[in-house]
């Protein structure tokens, strides 16, 4: 019984894995791991877990295996995981929660996929035939271009417009702008892979995004929590 654990920019996410398929999932702010114990519908013989939120939630969640009295497996970045080959001109400093979403998208497709994980961050990474990461972007998520317009001008507002086609209003301008910005981006980098290659969409701010794809996509909740399970099936 896998607790995986994705400790992200501004949420955690977490799920209890039986080896067939998931207990549950869950997402929570960072705050919620200090009852999560005491939540949990089975107990965990192991925690599998990444971490982008820096080192006080590093410790946090080492407080929270030693509170269960379980073996803590941090995923990092490494040259090679679970089928997967790190491109990264320095493969320790890519992401761990990338990292984790690669191995998803290995595990869920065998051959090029890419995989976009749009959270506060929106990433967009290439995975070849081969399993290779071949390189990535890295943009603002679309709340976070929304906020960077309200935020760094005088007259443009905090947008709560809709997805237009031909937006005629300043929110809907600001709203689509966003949206289509991040779509082309990841029609840019699909194109290196071929036509048949899928997205795999994942993130909180996947549903704002797949309506208005024109790839071939598929929505996969929780694509790091997939990952991490993956990356503790294949390291028992």
């Amino acid at each position: 019984m896998l607790l995986c654990l994705d400790a992200g920019n501004t949420r955690l996410k977490y799920g209890i894995f039986d080896g067939r398929g998931w207990r549950v999932q869950k997402a929570a702010g960072h705050d919620a791991l200090e009852g999560l114990a005491a939540t949990l519908p089975a107990a965990p013989e192991r925690i599998v877990a990444c971490n982008v939120a820096g080192d006080a939630m590093r410790r946090r969640i080492e407080g929270l295996a030693a509170t269960l009295g379980i073996p803590l497996d941090w995923l990092a970045s490494t040259h090679a995981a679970c089928g997967v080959k790190n491109g990264y001109d320095k493969p320790q400093q890519l992401g761990a929660d990338r990292w984790a979403a690669l191995i998803a998208a290995r595990g869920l497709h065998e051959g090029p996929a890419l995989v976009v994980m749009a959270g506060t961050a929106t990433t967009i990474d290439a995975l070849d035939g081969d399993g290779v990461f071949r390189g990535g972007f890295i943009l603002p998520g679309l709340a976070l271009m929304r906020a960077s317009l309200a935020r760094n001008t005088a007259d443009l507002p905090h947008a709560a417009g809709h997805y237009r086609a031909r937006p005629t209003n300043t929110d809907d301008a600001i709203v689509s702008g966003a949206i289509h910005a991040t779509l082309g981006a990841i029609e840019r980098l699909h194109a290196t892979l071929g036509s048949e290659a899928p997205c795999l969409l994942s993130g909180g701010a996947a549903a704002e995004l797949a309506p208005h794809m024109s790839l071939p996509c598929r929505l996969v909740d929780n694509l790091v929590l997939e990952g991490l399970a993956r990356y503790g099936r294949m390291n028992a």
